[in-house]
């Protein structure tokens, strides 16, 4: 019996919801997801250049679960970058101390110890959680 699927540790959010090519909208693409922690995956790895060790900790993993996330994380940007298919980043398995929002209205990111109501920037109430509430440590 496999063991039970652990959460790992993303510490922000995406500051897009994704990508997609130049010039073709997007009801006429295909997409491929992106989960939040192959992101913070790449993140870790290839912006913050971390090494693979060093980010497994800090996503509380071992080094081997890591690599196949990294792994998978950098097979779906290349097929969609070779098909020429969208990026949408949701879902997965994770936990976050923080609670992740966006406003519909400024599309600003807003990042809370608490939950929030209204948007920081300009006042709107029109705003998602990115994060679900299971996915985020209550404190």
């Amino acid at each position: 019996m496999p063991n039970r699927r652990r959460r790992r540790r993303i510490k922000m959010p995406p500051a897009m919801e994704g990508f997609k090519p130049f010039g073709i909208p997007m009801r006429e693409l295909e997409h491929v997801v992106l989960l939040f922690e192959e992101y913070e995956a790449i993140r870790l790895a290839d912006y913050v250049n971390l090494t693979q060790e060093e980010a497994a900790q800090k996503m509380e993993i071992s080094r081997p679960t890591f690599t196949r996330i990294y792994d998978k994380a950098r097979k779906n940007v290349a097929k969609a970058f070779v098909e020429g298919k969208a990026v949408i980043i949701e879902g997965g398995t994770y936990t976050s101390d923080d609670f992740w929002y966006r406003c519909n209205n400024c599309h600003e990111t807003i990042i809370t110890m608490k939950p929030a109501k209204k948007c920081r920037k300009c006042d709107s109430g029109d705003i998602i959680q990115l994060n679900h509430p299971e996915n985020s440590k209550e404190t």
